[in-house]
């Protein structure tokens, strides 16, 4: 079986909610992200066999097959096909795993696996959401409410639960949100995204053009008392807007090869992948199964957690990867080293790919060799994937 390679990778800098992304159609978006991969590999479009993009909410401006028309928009030849992958916030992890799994079949041999989500311009569940305001019904169906009640899934439920599960209390949460806003801040100043993020042309308030190529959520300024003094979201929980993923705009984009694909287009490998897994788990709390995703996935791939360097866990709440930390026995310092969802922004089906830009990058600036991301998802799933720096 051939190896599945990351040739390139690449990503927009987050806009917040309303903000300087917010005037790009999620279309567009994505097919300026895919477009600059290409340019950054020096890779002619031709040579991709598929774009596999995935999206949380495909509906609306991000509907009708998304990522077909975002391969378009990115100027690659009609001959080159798009499809789009819902896994909720995995759903552009999802996109790298079908794509390295694609190459190392042999079935193609170049793959563009993408995400996008424009959360200004799509809100979050806007495709169920207004399909039963106009009486069209929900997905939550009979047999679905015979096994798990009536009561509506909810991250937020879930991520309160995950927090008195695993015993931590609110301080250690807003702690956690702030050293993610620190981590940021200190990476962007010292130009640790510059090679992952592809910087977009945005127009200003007052009509001026700027190019967008940092991220906007981060704050420097950001002290204990700041988070500490907002609001939780349920009276009497743990859990606020500060100490979880911020709405965001963006995108991102991984060029995955085998062997004849980096041969055809004279692309170098970043990395190569070394192990995929998906699971999942109770859909109640659904939040906690990155725990077991992980253990599954290093048990696989004949590792332990001491043999990564590097880890990005998906920051949708903190107690998402302070738990997977405890759970795991993992070094605090090989987490996010860069920061965060909390403080860069969780652009949903985007998120996948962009933690994987992130990934990638900091092995190389570090001297690292493998690297491990996992994400909770929608539904009580989690995706994860080990790589190996080249």
């Amino acid at each position: 079986m051939a190896e599945a390679y990351i040739a390139a990778v690449a990503r927009s800098a987050g806009g917040r909610k309303g903000g300087r992304m917010a005037g790009w159609h999620p279309t567009d978006l994505a097919g300026a992200v895919i477009r600059g991969l290409v340019d950054r590999a020096g890779v002619d479009p031709a040579l991709v066999e598929d774009v596999i993009l995935g999206c949380a909410c495909p509906g609306g401006e991000q509907g009708a097959n998304i990522g077909r028309y975002a391969a378009l928009a990115a100027g690659f030849p009609e001959t080159v096909p798009g499809t789009t992958v819902d896994r909720q916030c995995g759903s552009s992890q999802q996109a790298l795993h079908f794509a390295a799994a694609t190459v190392m079949a042999g079935l193609q041999d170049v793959v563009v696996a993408a995400g996008v989500e424009s959360m200004t311009r799509v809100p979050m569940g806007l495709p169920w959401t207004l399909a039963a305001k106009h009486g069209f019904g929900t997905y939550r169906s009979p047999g679905l409410d015979a096994r798990f009640g009536t009561e509506p899934f909810s991250q937020f439920k879930g991520a309160e639960m995950l927090a008195e599960k695993f015993g931590f209390n609110r301080e250690q949460l807003d702690r956690f949100a702030l050293e993610s806003h620190q981590k940021a801040a200190a990476a962007a100043a010292a130009g640790k995204f510059a090679d992952e993020i592809i910087p977009l042309e945005v127009t200003l308030e007052d009509g001026t053009t700027v190019m967008h190529g940092h991220d906007e959520g981060v704050r420097p300024d950001s002290t204990l008392e700041k988070i500490g003094g907002v609001k939780t979201l349920v009276e009497g929980g743990m859990i606020t807007a500060a100490n979880a993923s911020q709405i965001c705009d963006g995108a991102a984009a991984v060029l995955v090869c085998n062997e004849a694909g980096l041969k055809a287009t004279g692309a170098t490998p970043l990395a190569r992948i070394h192990q995929m897994t998906v699971l999942g788990g109770d859909p109640i709390i659904m939040l906690d199964t990155p725990i077991a995703a992980t253990r599954k996935a290093l048990a696989k791939a004949g590792m332990s957690i001491d043999d990564i360097d590097l880890y990005e866990v998906n920051e949708a709440f903190a107690p998402v990867p302070l738990a997977w930390l405890k759970e795991i026995g993992a070094d605090a310092a090989k987490l996010n080293i860069h920061g965060g969802a909390i403080a860069l922004g969780h652009p949903l089906g985007a998120s996948g790919a962009k933690l994987m830009a992130t990934l990638v990058n900091s092995l190389k600036q570090t001297g690292g060799r493998y690297g491990l991301q996992t994400m909770c998802e929608a539904g009580g799933m989690a995706n994860v994937t080990i790589v190996e720096r080249l």
